[in-house]
């Protein structure tokens, strides 16, 4: 359904549009001047605009400008039976979707008025996708604690009352709110989400309520805000927490009075839309501190929802493994990868600081880099503590390689011996660890402070580059 305002100065017309709009679906909205109808567009926004050429107070050229000032992306669509070619071209000119002459065809005129919204619909679809608001988000795992979490999401969607989602960072708080999105009632309807700790805080303000030209530098032209973009949808304020108190009270506005202004707008408009709202900040704590708005809190903490961190769903931890490496196998054209059973463990037993983030990267890396069509523990060694890179040996028959082991130390005293297989264990770690003398004796069980004694003892000076050219680190 759209919203669409006539202007047009004939009773007539105004009624049989409405009453044909209305049987489309559409709700239309009706103004007889042209002040009237900007005035009707300022109030609440609307969608498209049917607009005649003559008005008893205006040019209706002058209100197409006024129109597609305020609002460049929105169709407006032009009748008349007077006008002629040059007053045809001056509209199109001007922004003007199509021109219809009256008498109106009605089946020509619906047809405009669906390519219109189509195309709306798709110049909304491109800011979005420029803006990395449209992506795949999926909830991954059949553990108790996300059903319990899908269940609470099934509870809350219908309805539209406003939710704070809490949790760690990279725990999936964004997957969270688009799952309410698309089980709710304003699911095909603008899904727009707002990084608040990214918007540096002079910027804010206008990237969530718009402004007008001119009103700040750099202000080339008028611009909808996020608000605007999100009206009859969802807003998704992802990290609230790191919003200005300034932002905070304007956010208060919209939410008490379902109304937004423009930087440098004189006239408030009304907007329909539902709030989401993300943080992995403690924002009763911001309270205390003066950081965060109580009343605004309260405002958003109608319902709570709580996403856990990985650690507290490890049994999920190799479904959503082998999700991603089935993810990037097809992004990569790569052949596809799957975890050993040893592996698999690896990674439950992990603390995952990072959560569902981590792991992801995680495999993306793996799916690059790991030579084979299985990941093994080997794979996971120097990312996942406790996992030890083994050790190369030579390769060949038992007693051929024995017999390389031992010719090598024929004449050697075997403390000679013992300090040469010493000295090469430790260059190979080094080599292994890039360098990084702390991890290399964490891999061969050696206190740091020992090592650096063996270090020296077999003269190797840690002072010094290793093979890969870098200075050994500790």
């Amino acid at each position: 359904m759209a919203r669409v305002l006539i202007i047009d100065d004939e009773e007539n017309i105004l009624k049989t549009l409405s009453g044909i709009l209305s049987g489309e679906g559409h709700e239309p909205v009706t103004a007889a001047t042209g002040g009237d109808g900007l005035a009707r567009a300022s109030e609440s926004p609307v969608d498209c605009v049917l607009l005649d050429v003559w008005l008893p107070d205006t040019d209706g050229l002058q209100v197409l400008k006024e129109l597609k000032r305020v609002d460049p992306h929105r169709p407006v669509i032009m009748m008349s039976g007077h006008s002629t070619i040059a007053t045809a071209v001056e509209a199109t000119k001007l922004g003007a979707f199509t021109f219809l002459e009256k008498p109106l065809d009605l089946e020509r005129l619906l047809l405009t008025l669906r390519n219109a919204l189509r195309q709306l619909e798709l110049e909304r679809e491109v800011i979005l996708l420029k803006e990395g608001t449209v992506e795949e988000h999926v909830l991954i795992g059949n553990s108790p604690a996300l059903d319990k979490l899908r269940s609470l999401i099934l509870q809350v969607a219908p309805k539209n009352t406003r939710v704070l989602i809490t949790g760690e960072n990279g725990t999936g708080k964004e997957i969270v709110a688009r799952a309410i999105y698309r089980a709710g009632k304003r699911h095909g309807k603008p899904f727009v989400k707002v990084n608040c700790a990214a918007i540096p805080g002079e910027l804010i303000e206008s990237e969530l309520f718009g402004h007008e030209k001119g009103s700040f530098t750099g202000a080339t032209e008028s611009k909808p805000g996020k608000f605007e973009l999100a009206d009859g949808g969802t807003i998704f304020l992802d990290e609230i927490g790191d919003m200005s108190l300034a932002a905070q009270a304007k956010v208060l506005r919209v939410l008490e009075e379902q109304e937004i202004e423009r930087v440098g707008g004189k006239k408030p408009t009304r907007v329909d839309v539902r709030v989401i709202a993300a943080t992995n900040q403690d924002l009763e704590k911001k309270i205390e501190a003066g950081e965060f708005r109580q009343d605004l809190f309260y405002r958003l903490h109608v319902i709570p929802i709580h996403v856990p961190p990985l650690r507290d769903h490890p049994d999920d931890v190799p479904v959503i493994a082998e999700h991603f490496l089935a993810k990037y196998a097809a992004e990569y054209n790569q052949p596809p990868k799957r975890l050993s059973d040893k592996a698999s463990r690896a990674l439950k037993g992990y603390h995952w600081p990072g959560n569902v983030r981590e792991l992801r990267n995680l495999m993306e890396r793996l799916v690059i880099l790991a030579p084979g069509d299985e990941i093994d523990t080997s794979d996971l060694a120097g990312i996942i503590p406790g996992i030890k890179r083994p050790f190369p040996v030579a390769t060949g028959t038992g007693e051929n390689m024995q017999e390389t082991f031992f010719n090598r130390f024929d004449s050697a005293p075997i403390r000679d011996a013992i300090s040469t297989c010493e000295r090469e264990i430790i260059l190979r770690r080094l080599e292994i660890c890039q360098g990084n003398v702390k991890r290399t004796a964490e891999d061969l069980g050696l206190e740091r402070s020992h090592l650096y004694k063996k270090m020296r003892a077999l003269g190797i000076d840690p002072s010094k580059r290793g093979g890969n050219g870098k200075n050994y680190r500790t």
